[in-house]
C-alpha cells in the first residue's frame, strides 16, 4: 500500500517527462557542395531564429528548439536516407531542406509517409506544393516557378523590348518545373519562346546551346542554372564578339553558391539579371536590424552587402519562426497537431514581409509574386537590387 502511494505522489509532483528536453528541427541541405553557401545562409537563418525563440521561453511551456544538420551533398538519394533518419529521432518535429528543388520532389513522397512536415525555405519547383498528396506536408516560403516565369518575361519586354526570348534548361525536375511555367507565360504575355535548350549538370559548355537558340533569333536568353553552369555560360559568352552577346535573365539558384568568383571577370563582360524575392541591402525595420545585428555578432558580417545568399537567411528565419508558433498552436510535438496547426496561423511580421495569413488548407506557399524583383552583381561582387528604395 505503501509503493503504490509513494508511486502517485511522484506521479502528481513530477514533471512531464519531456518538461526542458529539446524539441528537435531538422535541416537536411548540401553542405558538401563546394560552392555552395546556400545550406550555410539557410543554416544562419534558422539557427538567429532559434536563438531568439529560446531566449523568449522556448516552445510548450519552456522547452528549447534544437536543430540537427544532416548534409545531402545535393544526392537525392542522400536525402532521403537522411530524412529517413531525421524522422526516426524522438521529438523531431519538422526538416527544412536546402536549395535544389530535385530534392524536395524526390522527398516528398517520403515525407508523406513518414507524416513529417517537409519546410522549403529556397526550392522553387511547382510540384514542392502543387502535388496530389492530401493533406499535403509540404509547406514552401520562397519563390516559385509560376511565379517567376511571368516575371522573367515582363523583365525581358521592359527591360530590353525583347518579344523573341530563347531558354536555357538543366535536365531536372526543377528545369521541367520552369519549361512549363514559361510556356503559359510567354502565351499569356504575347511572348514567343523561340527554342528551349537543355544541359546536364557539371557540363563543361553551353556555347552551342546558346548559339543555337541566338541563331533561330532570341532576342535575349532566360537561363535556369545554379552558379557552376551559369558561370561557364558567362565565360563563353563573354568571350564571344560584343554583337553576338545577348541579355542573360537568371533564375536564383546562382545566388546560392559562388557564381561570382567562378565567372571572374567575364561577368562585367556580360548583361546579367538576377531574379530575387528578398534583400538585405536598404531594408530599415525593426526586424531586420534585430537579424543584421546577429549576422554581424555571430557569422562576421560586415554588411548587409556582405551577406551571402540574403533570400536563405531571410526564408529560413520567418518560416522558422512560423513553425514554432504552429508548435506552440498544436500544444504538443505531434507532427500531424503540428501540420494541421500550420494551416491555420494567424498574422505574422516577419521579415521579408507581413502574413496576415501564412498558409491555408489550399495554399502551402507563404509568399506572392508580389516579393519579386530584379538585381545584378556589382564589379565588387554585391547582388544590387535594380530598384534601390527605403522599406
Amino acid at each position: 500500500m505503501l509503493r503504490s502511494l509513494c508511486i502517485l505522489f511522484f506521479l502528481l509532483v513530477a514533471p512531464p517527462a519531456r518538461a526542458g528536453e529539446p524539441v528537435l528541427i531538422g535541416l537536411d541541405a548540401e553542405f558538401g557542395n563546394k560552392t555552395s553557401t546556400s545550406a550555410q545562409a539557410i543554416e544562419q537563418g534558422l539557427q538567429i531564429a532559434i536563438n531568439e525563440i529560446n531566449q523568449s521561453g522556448g516552445v510548450l511551456g519552456g522547452r528549447p528548439l534544437k536543430l540537427v544538420t544532416r548534409d545531402n551533398k545535393s544526392v537525392t538519394a542522400i536525402a532521403v536516407d537522411n530524412l529517413r533518419a531525421l524522422a526516426a529521432m524522438r521529438d523531431m518535429v519538422a526538416v527544412f531542406g536546402g536549395r535544389f528543388s530535385p530534392v524536395y520532389v524526390e522527398c516528398l513522397p517520403v515525407a508523406q509517409e513518414l507524416g513529417i512536415p517537409l519546410l522549403s525555405p529556397w526550392g522553387s519547383a511547382d510540384p514542392i506544393t502543387d502535388h496530389d498528396f492530401k493533406p499535403s506536408y509540404t509547406f514552401r516560403l520562397s519563390l516559385k516557378d509560376a511565379w517567376a516565369a511571368p516575371a522573367f518575361i515582363r523583365f525581358a519586354k521592359q527591360q530590353y523590348k525583347a518579344n523573341r526570348l530563347g531558354v536555357l534548361l538543366p535536365n531536372t525536375a526543377w528545369g521541367r518545373s520552369n519549361a512549363r511555367a514559361l510556356s503559359i507565360a510567354a502565351a499569356e504575355q504575347g511572348a514567343l519562346i523561340v527554342g528551349e535548350r537543355w544541359y546536364n549538370w557539371g557540363d563543361t559548355t553551353l556555347i552551342d546551346q546558346y548559339q543555337t537558340l541566338r541563331t533561330v533569333g532570341a532576342e535575349a536568353i532566360i537561363l535556369v542554372a545554379n552558379e557552376g553552369e551559369a558561370a561557364t555560360l558567362v565565360r563563353d559568352v563573354a568571350a564571344l564578339d560584343k554583337t553576338s552577346r545577348l541579355p542573360i535573365i537568371s533564375h536564383w539558384g546562382i545566388t546560392g553558391g559562388r557564381f561570382f568568383e567562378l565567372s571572374g571577370e567575364a561577368l562585367q563582360q556580360v548583361d546579367f539579371s538576377v531574379i530575387q524575392t528578398f534583400s538585405f541591402i536598404d531594408l530599415n525595420t525593426p526586424t531586420a536590424r534585430r537579424v543584421m545585428g546577429a549576422m554581424q555578432r555571430d557569422y562576421g558580417a560586415t554588411s548587409a552587402e556582405s551577406i551571402r545568399s540574403p533570400v536563405g537567411v531571410a526564408h529560413a528565419y520567418d518560416l522558422m519562426h512560423l513553425l514554432a508558433k504552429a508548435i506552440g498552436k498544436a500544444g504538443s510535438t505531434d507532427r500531424r497537431k503540428i501540420r494541421d496547426a500550420l494551416e491555420q496561423l494567424g498574422p505574422y511580421d516577419g521579415l521579408v514581409r507581413r502574413y496576415a495569413k501564412p498558409f491555408t488548407a489550399e495554399r502551402h506557399d507563404a509568399l506572392s509574386p508580389a516579393q519579386i524583383f530584379f538585381a545584378r552583381f556589382t564589379s565588387e561582387g554585391v547582388l544590387l537590387p535594380l530598384e534601390r528604395r527605403g522599406r
